[in-house]
């Protein structure tokens, strides 16, 4: 996987401006991130190409999308996520609302795509409700 190709300077700036100028979902989720509860390390607003990507877990090639409405069915993303993943980067994305009613749902989808891409196995099985997610077990729909 080719790390940061075609560092663009010009992202740099509108990037510190993304972050200062996070959603709350955003914010929820990175705040979620950022306790490592995933084990890996992602940053966020990242400018990758000529894109500039919510979240990115660089060792793993983990990109995440946080999006509202206007996202729906849009082309520049579908063109987008083709790009990424011809350089080596999945995409998942998430609505707004799922992370805000459902992180616990979210952080699990995370992490199943954290293991499958870093090969590392499953957790062992705790009892119920010991080290789960904020907010797991609840329904949601995860990934779209």
């Amino acid at each position: 996987m080719t790390i940061f190709p075609y560092r663009n300077p010009d992202l740099k700036d509108r990037s510190r401006e993304l972050r200062s100028g996070a959603t709350l979902a955003e914010d929820r989720l990175w705040q979620a991130l950022r306790r490592q509860a995933l084990r890996v390390k992602f940053r966020r607003q990242v400018p990758y190409g000529r894109y500039i990507l919510d979240f990115l877990c660089v060792s793993c090639g983990l990109a995440i999308e946080v999006d509202g409405s206007q996202h729906r069915d849009n082309p520049y993303d579908q063109q987008r996520d083709a790009w990424l993943d011809r350089q080596g980067i999945m995409v998942l994305r998430f609505w707004n609302n799922e992370v805000m009613i459902d992180l616990g749902t979210v952080l699990e989808v995370i992490d199943r795509a954290v293991r499958d891409l870093s090969g590392a196995p499953a957790p062992c099985p705790r009892p119920e409700g010991v080290g789960d997610f904020p907010g797991a077990g609840r329904a949601g729909k995860g990934a779209r």
